[in-house]
Parts: C-alpha cells; structure tokens; sequence
C-alpha cells in the first residue's frame, strides 16, 4: 500500500471514529436516560454540549494552530480524544458522562480542522478533492456501520460497551499516527514568527475572500441542518416509515453514499470543484423538498427519495470542503480551518434551534410547518452557490 493510500486510510480511520462517537449516544438515549435518571433537558445538554465544545475549543485553538507541526499536534488532540472515550466508556452518573462528552467533543472539533488541513497540506490543489471524497467516505461508513454496530454491542452487553470498542480502535489508530503520518511543518517556515496571536483573526476580517469562505459553510450548514434533525421523526408520523423500517433508511443512504463520495471528489477533481458543487446543490433542492413535503407515502419511494437526499448532501460537502480549504494560504490553514470548524459547530446548532422553532407538532402527533425549514434550506443552499461561485482558490 502506498504512503499516499495509508494516509488516507489513517485520516478516514479518525474520522469515523470521531462521527461515531459523537452519533452513538442519540440512539443510546433511551438506555441512558433510564440508567442513569436524565430528564430530557439533560440529554439534550449531555448531546449538544460535544458540539459547543467542540465549536469553543476550535476556534481557542485557531490561535496556536499553525505554530506546530499538524501530526504533533494530530498525536495529541487524537490521544485526548481517546482518552475521553474510555471515560464514557467508565462513565456511572450523569456528571461524569457530561464531563467525558465535553473532553471527547473538545479535541474531536480539533482534529477535524487538522484532518482537512493536513489534507490540503498533503495532496496538491488538482487531487485534493478526490483525497477530500475518500476520507468524507468515513461520515457514509459511520452512518451505515458504524452507529448499527454499536447499537449491537450496546445489546449484549450495556452502553458502555461500544465507547470501550471505540477507545480501543483509538489505540490501533494511535500507533498508526504515530507510524505512519508524515512530519507535516512545511507551513512554519512560510509563517511570520513575529505575528501577533491575534493578527490572522484581523487578516480574516481584512480578507473577503476568507470572510466569503465562513459565509459559505454557514450557509451549507443551514441548507442541511435546519431540516436533518427532524427527518427520522417526520417519517415516522408523516410518511408512515415504521421505526424499524428507519433503519433501511440510514443503511441504504449511508452505503450509497460510501461509494458515491470518492466519485464525486474524482469528477470534482476532473470538472472544477465550483462547478461540480454547483450541480449537486441544485441537485440536492429536489430530495429537499419532496422529503420536507410529502405525506404518506410507500416505502420504495421513501427510500428512493432518501438515498438521494444522503448522496447529494453529503456530495456536495466533497467539493464544498475542498474549496474551503483552497480559499486561505498553508500557512494559516491549521488556523482559518479551526475556525471555519468552529463556525461549522455553532451553525449546525443554531440551525437544529431554528428548525426547532419552525417545526411543531399538532394534536394528532403529525408534525406541522416542516415544509418552511425546507423552504429555509432551499433558500440558504441557493445563497451557498452564489456565494461559492465567488469563493477564490488562493493556490
């Protein structure tokens, strides 16, 4: 295997660790919240408290981030991270769980900037988005696998056991790391030493470019997230979707989506990332309206409609990523991509609140004005594609 393929492999590896651990505990909820005696109000503070951690500790890492080498700082955020999942995995009250969940997601927000950085670092500007397409495969992998995996092993034995799996998968990866990635500091030498800590947060606000960059994942954010939180349950009391029969759901759309990603970082590589993302953003408006708007409806069809929607917003995050990271130079990559991850957390947040807010339920227990968060994503992704075509690549 070339040291091309185990890079890539090693950086899919993190990230589906990393989606992972973050998906598992929604579905673990009922368990959790029975053994150890949440209120609701908890568990959505245990669940949203690894994203606003993730989302601070992102952007207070933006400020040292280009001042070390990415796989020192890679081995350190990825032995934090499995650290804190062994501790979910040792976890017997809700405190501890809620401290565990705030270290998991703090150093898992870290290491998804350095992913995609060290992804632009590695692969010159004309493969990047095939790179981009194969280690977003991972999110595809985690949904499809992944979480129904450790949904299994919670089966035989309790919740514990699927964080105790992931904290070992962590140990393997950790070797890996240590192995296998690259010394990457190329980006130190081309850097300013004698920059203040604050001055790439002026250079950002001094540079449209980078400004148009956060205004584009805002905006791809909102144009999937104010809707993705309320799908499972909108077929379940819209569409007639059973909830075993959700399962069919997220298997098909994530194994679709596991053989769809690399291909569409290959076309992005081949056409232009802007134009490909283009296509499957108008492409995406389609699934985006039938699912925000159909009643009940057979089940062939809900899958259809489904796989679609997995592939064609997943897909358009390929080139959308990809372009993000071209948008700045590689001596503040760590940096900008820090903070783009950090705008990445708090958007996805605030667009589950603002679909939160549209969304509501009636007496007969069928949701009501989800077509308006449907409406709000298809407005935001028709922004996203004029701000993209915008949107400079500065190599």
């Amino acid at each position: 295997m070339s040291k091309e393929k185990i890079l890539l492999f090693l950086l899919a590896a993190i990230q589906f660790t990393h989606i992972v651990d973050f998906m598992i505990v929604m579905p673990l909820g009922p368990q959790l919240m029975r053994l150890l005696e949440m209120n609701p109000q908890q568990f959505a503070l245990m669940v949203s408290s690894y994203t606003f951690s993730a989302g601070v500790v992102g952007f207070m890492f933006a400020f040292v981030a280009d001042r070390f080498d990415r796989k020192k700082v890679l081995l350190f955020s990825y032995i934090c991270f499995t650290v804190g999942t062994f501790s979910c995995g040792f976890a017997n009250s809700y405190e501890f769980l809620l401290a565990a969940r705030i270290l998991t997601g703090a150093f898992g927000g870290v290491m998804n900037a350095l992913v995609y950085s060290i992804i632009a670092d590695a692969f010159p500007f004309e493969r990047r988005a095939g790179a981009m397409g194969v280690v977003m495969a991972s999110f595809s992998f985690a949904s499809a696998v992944g979480v129904p995996l450790g949904l299994f092993l919670a089966s035989i034995a309790d919740w514990h056991l699927p964080f105790h799996a992931l904290g070992l998968a962590g140990v393997v990866i950790t070797a890996g790391i240590y192995f296998y990635i690259p010394t990457l500091h190329a980006h130190i030498g081309k850097s300013n030493k004698n920059e203040r800590i604050f001055d790439f947060l002026l250079n950002i606000g001094r540079t449209p470019n980078l400004l148009k960059a956060l205004l584009f994942m805002f905006l791809m954010v909102m144009g999937q997230f104010v809707v993705i939180p309320f799908i499972s349950p909108y077929m379940v009391s819209n569409m007639g979707v059973s909830e075993k029969e959700l399962t069919y759901v997220y298997l098909l759309g994530g194994t679709a989506t596991f053989f769809t990603s690399p291909w569409i970082g290959r076309l992005s590589d081949k056409y232009g990332k802007p134009k490909v993302f283009t296509i499957l953003a108008l492409l995406s408006v389609i699934p985006l309206f039938i699912v925000t708007n159909v009643q009940t409806t057979p089940l062939w069809i809900v899958l259809v409609v489904s796989v679609l929607f997995f592939v064609f917003i997943s897909g358009r995050t390929v080139p959308g990523m990809t372009m993000i990271t071209s948008a700045v130079e590689p001596q503040h990559r760590a940096s900008f991509m820090s903070i783009n991850s950090a705008v990445q957390q708090f958007s996805s947040a605030g667009a589950s609140m603002i679909g939160g807010m549209i969304v509501m339920t009636d007496a007969s227990g069928k949701m009501i004005n989800y077509q308006y968060a449907g409406y709000l994503a298809i407005v935001a992704t028709l922004l996203c594609i004029v701000v993209g075509r915008r949107l400079k690549a500065v190599e």
